[in-house]
């Protein structure tokens, strides 16, 4: 009975990394179309819709699976917050697959746009779905895109790690998600020209993938020919570990020695309802 309980809580707990995923995905990858294709709005509105994305994925998938909605945060909170390292395959997994998801959604939405603009979809619309190096239009090549993709999730988990615990000033859980989600549009608006700032292998690949299977043929290569689509998987990684690992030693070592009751995963709602 046990082993059917904790079977079932992990289930529930892909089921909420997977729509917090498909969540932030459609709104994230929804605006590039907009803008790209359809010529509506600018970078900052890319950059808001993305962080609403991340804000209200996190709603979704919270209180279920702590909402990690990307695999550098996992493996970080596995590496330095006592999260479960037997889920960081099937949580990233479950992320990769709603991305995966939200992106077909996007193409087939925005199907006709995409064709009209871009009718052999090339490296010019790309970009709607994943990363590439200076945007695909900027000097920027495929070691210039590692670092700025280092850089970027090192500057999110350390963010990410101070805004939720509990022994720091970590704002009220309902408000968690909403200050995680300007995390990523500042992220967005300061680092997003070097790579795109994927700062997320689920949110790269998932759609790379998505875009590959619907006519995409390059996809998974940068504007210079040269394979890219590991780099938003092993950089943001290697960031997130570092972020973490600079939260630890700079900052949660010197805090009071209580208890964290976020440690793992984004505090849910029921963290607090006795503070």
């Amino acid at each position: 009975m046990a082993e059917r309980l904790k079977a079932r809580g992990l289930l529930g707990e892909l089921a909420a990394e997977f729509a917090g995923t498909m969540i932030l995905i459609l709104f994230g990858v929804g605006v590039v179309a907009q803008v790209v294709a359809g010529g509506i709005g600018d970078h900052d509105s890319i950059s808001w819709a993305w962080g609403l994305g991340v804000t209200l994925g996190v709603y979704v998938a919270a209180r279920i699976s702590g909402a990690h909605l990307n695999p550098a945060v996992t493996i970080a909170l596995a590496a330095f917050k006592g999260f479960s390292w037997r889920k960081v395959l099937p949580y990233s997994l479950a992320q990769t697959a709603g991305a995966f998801v939200a992106a077909l959604i996007v193409r087939w939405n925005y199907s006709e746009v995409l064709a009209k603009v871009d009718p052999g979809f090339t490296v010019k619309t790309q970009g709607v779905f994943s990363t590439l190096p200076g945007n695909g239009e900027l000097p920027v090549g495929t070691w210039g895109g590692f670092r700025d993709q280092i850089i970027g999730t090192a500057i999110l988990l350390f963010l990410i790690l101070a805004v939720t615990d509990a022994r720091n000033s970590s704002p009220a859980a309902n408000l968690a998600p909403f200050v995680v989600g300007l995390i990523v549009v500042a992220i967005g608006m300061a680092w997003g020209t070097d790579a795109g700032y994927a700062i997320n292998p689920a949110r790269d690949f998932g759609p790379r993938l998505a875009s590959f299977l619907t006519g995409y043929e390059t996809a998974w290569q940068d504007q210079y020919g040269q394979l890219y689509f590991w780099v938003p998987i092993v950089a943001p990684v290697i960031g997130g570990l570092l972020g973490a690992g600079l939260y630890q030693v700079l900052v949660a070592r010197f805090l009071p020695a209580e208890e964290d009751p976020g440690a793992g995963r984004v505090p849910a709602p029921a963290d607090y309802e006795t503070a």
